[in-house]
């Protein structure tokens, strides 16, 4: 297969590709699979007031989804390398662009991801009677730091260090808890089917939406596209994957729709034991429902399921994140030490060190600067639909690439991503306007930085045969 006329630094060494189509496959469900399953009924319900409606927009974001993984597909496919959509971005519009994605993602969307996943699995386990302890005060004074935000913080060093031991005990983690993950999810629908105290009538029943209408429609999608997010983070970790030419399709294509299958289950298990009114009332409706199936003991199993699902989606995010400076700084568009490879672990150590440090200070700031973790939701949807318009550049401009994957449908489904993507991100900037609007400025802040860098480090990389 001959490689893309593409500009790459083949100087710096690669890391080594050990993930099979199992550990790729499990890096896209198992970073799926957070807590959003166990939530989003709750604020879908509320937004469209019937169960044909939440089960409407599960379809429309498990379709979009899927056509984005597709796009994704060819793309990652076709290019191979650590870093993903960094690379797309960059060999279709050039380093300014490319730079710009890798600043965003490095400054805020991957360390506040990971804060909030792991400020999440605290309050998860905040449930349980034996963490109560988290929802104390650790260090008083001016800015009092809570038990909750040093758990998180060790959280998030723990599987650092797992990854910084090397992507393949890292995937054979994800490969593990994944299935787990898979399982509890089964095991609690099951119990809900199997009850008596379920009524098939409850998914004719329905609540005076709030909205409701067209934008009632578009808050139920982005909350599917919420507990949807993530299929992207396996193409930042391809110059790992072995035979990424089959690998990569597989594990996306595959892994969005057992995600969709799990999901539906999800939910349809709790609508089986839930009338709307309940969905709509309860915060936390998968712990709702097995509370009336079984008891407390069915809650801590829903909370257990939730704080596994949590943890397994921090090792994918943390595993993903570090892989886009280490590929901008191979390309010389960032700090050299950021393409660093431990000698004998094999993984981009000061990349992973860095982004757990950025993590850690947002988890130390958390409750004075909660706006860092609504800046994802733009950041997010502005460069998903850039990259899926980078597929109509590389087909029109070097038609000759090899392909071993073309996404099906083309141009009609990566059109359907991009133009649905623009809607998306015109309702997130404007249901959080101020929110967008610094992540808009954040993002430009990343141009006197890159007119910087490119002058201190230069960017002649050598250009691939």
């Amino acid at each position: 297969m001959s490689k893309p006329a593409i500009a790459r630094n083949l100087t710096a060494p690669d890391l080594p590709r050990v993930l099979g189509a199992s550990h790729a496959t499990a890096i896209v469900v198992g970073t799926i699979i957070g807590s959003g399953i166990f939530l989003v009924p709750t604020e879908m319900m509320q937004a469209v007031g019937s169960s044909s409606l939440v089960y409407a927009a599960w379809i429309v974001g498990g379709l979009l989804s899927l056509f984005g993984a597709m796009t994704y597909a060819e793309l990652g496919a076709m290019l191979p390398y650590a870093g993903g959509e960094y690379v797309y971005l960059r060999g279709a519009y050039g380093d300014r662009t490319g730079f710009l994605y890798m600043w965003t993602w490095f400054a805020v969307a991957k360390p506040a991801s990971i804060a909030s996943v792991t400020s999440g699995l605290a309050r998860t386990l905040g449930i349980f009677a034996a963490f109560h302890w988290l929802d104390t005060q650790a260090l008083g004074g001016p800015y009092p730091v809570m038990w909750s935000q040093l758990f998180a913080i060790a959280m998030t060093w723990l599987i650092t260090g797992l990854n910084y031991l090397g992507i393949k005990k890292a995937g054979d983690f994800q490969v593990v808890f994944t299935v787990l993950k898979a399982v509890l999810i089964l095991v609690v629908a099951g119990f809900c089917f199997s009850s008596v105290l379920g009524h098939w009538g409850n998914f004719a029943t329905s609540v005076v939406p709030h909205p409701g209408g067209i934008n009632g429609f578009m808050i139920a999608l982005i909350a599917t596209l919420w507990a949807y997010d993530g299929w992207n983070d396996l193409t930042m970790v391809a110059g790992e994957v072995k035979h990424p030419e089959r690998n990569l399709p597989i594990a996306l294509i595959g892994g969005l729709f057992i995600v969709g299958v799990l999901f539906m289950a999800t939910n349809a298990a709790i609508q089986y034991i839930l009338p709307a009114a309940q969905i709509a009332a309860s915060p936390r409706p998968a712990v709702a429902a097995l509370s009336v199936v079984a008891g407390p003991a069915g809650a801590a199993l829903v909370a257990a399921g939730m704080a596994l699902s949590i943890f397994v989606t921090l090792n994918g995010t943390i595993m993903s994140g570090a892989r886009i400076p280490f590929a901008a700084a191979r390309d010389r568009l960032f700090f050299p030490r950021f393409a660093s490879i431990h000698p004998k672990f094999q993984s981009p150590s000061y990349s992973l060190i860095f982004q757990a440090s950025l993590s850690s200070v947002l988890l130390l700031v958390l409750g004075r600067f909660q706006q860092l973790f609504e800046l994802a939701v733009f950041s997010e949807w502005l460069f998903y639909m850039l990259t899926a318009t980078t597929v109509f550049v590389y087909r029109r401009r070097q038609p000759e690439l090899a392909r071993p994957y073309r996404v099906w449908g083309y141009p009609v489904l990566p059109a359907v991503f991009v133009l649905c993507s623009g809607a998306v991100l015109v309702s997130s900037f404007t249901g959080n306007l101020r929110g967008s609007l610094m992540g808009s400025a954040l993002i430009l802040l990343g141009l006197p930085i890159y007119e910087w860098i490119k002058r201190k480090y230069g960017n002649t990389p050598e250009l691939a045969a």
